[in-house]
């Protein structure tokens, strides 16, 4: 963390022609590093991290043909803790880590600023319910684009729980 850029160019250069056999670093190394002989990594307090952190700097040691091994070194306290780590060892696809990401920590608001956690107005699961969320996708688009200010009768109750659950939401009309 407190060496200057030369100095990280210098250690990374002496790695990669294999000078150097060990490199201790930051999480700094989660991207950019291309080093295929590089086939171990120990990360220390691996509870701590996310999972697409701890799957990115997983993803340092497997750049090549050779065997490579992720050590994870944790204390994990939290049951989601707990089932991030099992999640690393069982998985090592990222798409299956996202949606395990986004059962644990959630989706977020839809309306917010919030990246993650479980919003009042959780309706479906995003993944399972794929098939039943389609169609009222389209169902959404075609109302959208028949009363884009949701201004006929028919729509008031969509518009009054819309502004009740979103407060000024002003900016959500007429978004068509």
């Amino acid at each position: 963390g407190k060496m200057n850029k030369e100095e990280k160019k210098n250690v990374m250069d002496e790695f990669r022609k294999g000078s150097l056999q060990v490199l201790v670093s930051t999480t700094v190394i989660e991207v950019g590093v291309d080093v295929p002989n590089a086939t171990v990594m120990v990360i220390e307090g691996a509870d701590r991290f996310g999972l697409s952190q701890l799957h990115q700097l997983r993803g340092r040691v497997v750049r090549s043909s050779y065997q490579a091994y992720c050590y994870l070194i944790a204390t994990a306290k939290t049951q989601e803790a707990v089932e991030r780590l099992e999640s690393m060892v069982k998985y090592s696809d990222g798409f299956a880590l996202a949606e395990k990401d986004l059962l644990l920590r959630g989706p977020g608001e839809l309306m917010g600023e919030r990246q993650h956690g479980f919003s009042g107005m959780r309706v479906a699961d995003l993944i399972k319910d794929m098939k039943m969320l389609e169609p009222a996708r389209q169902d959404a688009e075609r109302l959208v684009s028949e009363d884009p200010n949701l201004e006929l009768p028919s729509s008031s109750f969509l518009r009054r729980y819309l502004l009740k659950e979103f407060g000024d939401a002003s900016f959500l009309l007429g978004v068509a």
